[in-house]
């Protein structure tokens, strides 16, 4: 782990030329300030002023000061700007101007969840997968939803076109200090998914945040754009943000608390109206269900039952919040001794049974997170206001 100073020996001797200091807003939107190296000692010792007043779910014009103070062990150069001297990029702490931690930041509000998880002597590792597709520019360079092929689930080149593409996001990934497990052609046209290995939740949440923003930088390089929409083309495929999560103990007790708290914490992990067309088609589930491999449940075991797979989230949930509320719902499992539902074998795409439905749209999300106890307890007012 690297320190305050092996970082500044690193800038003068790799001849940094920018550093870029990173946070996030309350929806997981990657923000950043860049400073010159004459500065970092400053950033390290008092912190980096910035208003947080601009910052959607930060604070008013009355209180807009806040420090970003930068973390070493996430020191990270940006391959693709490296061309005149390089540029590296630090994912920060954020402060008052007491020198207390900014509780509205969710990167913190996932460390403490961690705390808590430690003081359990419970062990959460965790693995994302992130679904995105490549789509077309017009001729004035402008989005389209025009798919880059038409190929299908792991087909090869010549028909999968995003090949190129997904090597050059997985070289920059592993220059970048991350592990990608595994990447291939997903099921709808233009439609890629690229893997993580298992890790620390909070490693594993700062990894997917840098992963979206290698993608879109990596298309738009190549003429292209990604799209993270949960649904952006309605007769194909949506885009699933796959969550693997395994505990050195009391597994399932975990897996109840995160069904049982599901319904009312949807609202994080499907925050757009977008999201409400994607659950219930192509993959996606739509019932508060579990079952060993079976891909249409909300929870899947998958063979070898060491972890399990929840597969409602998309990929524009804010991952550290997500991770946060999914501890804190495992932890209440674990402490309450839940059970759970017992698993099911039906395709729940083709057959229902009998089992509780998740949140249909948006604003019924909303309302069961507004009158939930359990979301009042873990998302600060300001967040929660953010979302509602």
């Amino acid at each position: 782990m690297l320190t305050q100073k092996e970082v500044m020996e690193y800038v003068e001797e790799e001849n940094v030329k920018f550093i870029r200091l990173a946070f996030f807003d309350v929806k997981g939107h990657q923000k950043n300030i860049s400073i010159q190296p004459s500065e970092l000692l400053r950033a390290f010792s008092t912190g980096i002023s910035f208003d947080a007043s601009a910052i959607e779910g930060f604070n008013d014009e009355a209180h807009s000061d806040l420090f970003l103070v930068p973390e070493p062990r996430t020191l990270s150069i940006l391959p693709w700007r490296s061309f005149d001297g390089s540029v590296v990029r630090m994912y920060c702490d954020i402060y008052n101007p007491d020198g207390t931690l900014y509780k509205n930041d969710t990167r913190y509000l996932l460390k403490q969840a961690l705390e808590q998880a430690k003081k359990a002597q419970i062990e959460i590792r965790c693995g994302n997968e992130y679904e995105f597709y490549l789509f077309q520019l017009d001729e004035k360079g402008k989005a389209t939803k025009t798919p880059l092929d038409q190929a299908g689930y792991m087909d090869i080149a010549p028909f999968d076109q995003g090949e190129d593409v997904r090597r050059q996001i997985c070289h920059y990934m592993m220059e970048m200090g991350m592990e990608p497990e595994a990447s291939h052609h997903e099921q709808g046209p233009g439609q890629n998914e690229i893997d993580f290995r298992y890790n620390n939740p909070l490693l594993a949440a700062e990894d997917g945040a840098t992963l979206r923003w290698v993608i879109k930088t990596v298309a738009q390089a190549n003429g292209l754009v990604a799209n993270f929409m949960p649904k952006p083309l309605k007769e194909e495929a949506g885009n699933g943000f796959h969550i693997n999560m395994s505990t050195n103990s009391h597994m399932d007790e975990f897996m109840a608390g995160i069904l049982n708290h599901i319904k009312e914490i949807t609202l994080f992990l499907n925050p757009t109206e977008n999201s409400y067309d994607r659950l219930g088609e192509d993959k996606a589930p739509k019932y508060v269900s579990w079952g060993y491999n079976n891909r249409s449940t909300l929870i899947r075991i998958p063979a070898g039952n060491k972890r399990l797979e929840l597969r409602s989230p998309d990929c524009l949930a804010n991952t550290f919040l997500a991770y946060t509320l999914l501890i804190y719902a495992g932890l209440d499992g674990i402490e309450k001794h839940m059970t759970c539902m017992e698993p099911t074998s039906l395709n729940l795409f083709k057959e229902t049974g009998k089992f509780d439905v998740l949140p249909q749209s948006l604003k019924e999300a909303k309302k069961l997170a507004k009158n939930s106890d359990f979301v009042k307890k873990y998302v600060p007012e300001n967040i929660l206001k953010a979302y509602l």
